[in-house]
């Protein structure tokens, strides 16, 4: 496995962490950046000052700003970038791969333009060339696994050969990893979660109680599997790591930039100036946009999904929101 080269295009938080804990394992790895400050920071201070402060890297991490370095050659390419940006250099690395590459994204969202998954956008720019991909998503804050704090992930993939290879390249005694052939209800899972994460954040910055997040959280999940059982995903996918795992992490913790934002909006600040104030992305206001697009595209009803669009969106005041969902018509519980 030491001769298994790795990729990571992106140096955010969890790329940088992924990265570190690959090269603590004594695999080669090239870590792309966006950021030339970042490239020198990482390559003579050996820290991420923007997105990971506090842990030292690992001196085996090479760090560039050209991503076609990143990806040649290597055995594995590990996408973490926000999802607005994946096609694009997904697009412009694609072609300086290997055929054999395993590319793995761990970016969770939906595109805004198209409302594709990662795997949906992969499969397009492909254009028909073989494409080995998968997909690696759960409850996973980028600092704990950074500390060796225990965690575990999925991987999914079409191919079982595939995820097999990153299933095994990526388990660490402190990480964890498990393997499943259902590709979009793991995306839609990972992507969906951030969604509630920002609601869990509004209705503690409103000052409600455990009750109110335990509600939240429950529904929430069943908008979850609506969807991606629409999209034809296996509902009990949702009940794992993607699913409800991921779901009850970011829902709960300030350590989710998601939960975060909802904390603040909640308190009564103006997503505007929340957004202008952060230096890394919280995927779960642009996938809410992708989710309530769906939704209305196909009919699925997802009250939550469709009230903190119109709180981020559309103006409305997050205690009418709540008001909103507890008047509903009353109904049976039905999760699907």
């Amino acid at each position: 496995m030491s001769d298994c080269r790795i990729g990571v295009v992106g140096a955010g938080s969890w790329g940088t962490t992924l990265a570190n804990m690959m090269a603590e394992k004594g695999l080669p790895v090239t870590l792309w950046a966006y950021e030339q400050e970042l490239v020198a920071s990482i390559a003579t201070k050996r820290r991420n000052h923007l997105f990971l402060p506090d842990v030292e890297l690992h001196q085996g991490i090479v760090c560039t700003g050209d991503l076609g370095q990143a990806v040649l050659g290597k055995r594995i390419v590990l996408w973490v970038t926000p999802v607005k940006a994946f096609r694009g250099l997904f697009a412009q690395g694609l072609p300086e791969s290997s055929p054999g590459t395993i590319h793995v994204c761990a970016s969770k969202g939906i595109e805004n333009d198209t409302l594709e998954t990662v795997s949906q956008v992969a499969a397009e720019v492909a254009l028909g060339r073989e494409l080995y991909f998968a997909v690696l998503s759960g409850p996973s804050f980028a600092l704990d696994v950074a500390r060796r704090m225990p965690t575990a992930v999925v991987i999914a993939s079409q191919n079982q050969a595939s995820a097999a290879v990153v299933q095994e390249v990526f388990a660490t005694p402190c990480f964890r990893t498990y393997t499943s052939n259902d590709v979009v209800g793991v995306e839609i899972g990972g992507a969906l979660k951030n969604v509630i994460a920002v609601a869990s954040g509004i209705v503690e910055g409103l000052g409600m109680g455990h009750n109110t997040r335990a509600a939240l959280i429950t529904r929430g999940l069943a908008e979850m599997m609506r969807l991606g059982v629409f999209l034809n995903a296996d509902p009990l996918t949702f009940s794992g790591l993607s699913g409800i795992g991921d779901l009850v992490l970011t829902c709960t913790s300030t350590q989710s930039r998601n939960y975060s934002v909802g904390l603040q909006i909640g308190k009564g600040k103006k997503l505007d100036d929340i957004m202008s104030h952060m230096n890394m992305v919280a995927e779960g206001v642009y996938t809410t946009r992708s989710a309530y697009a769906l939704s209305r595209r196909h009919s699925i009803e997802m009250p939550i999904v469709a009230e903190i669009y119109q709180i981020l969106f559309e103006g409305k005041p997050a205690g009418q929101a709540v008001k909103a969902l507890m008047g509903r018509d009353l109904k049976k519980e039905i999760l699907l």
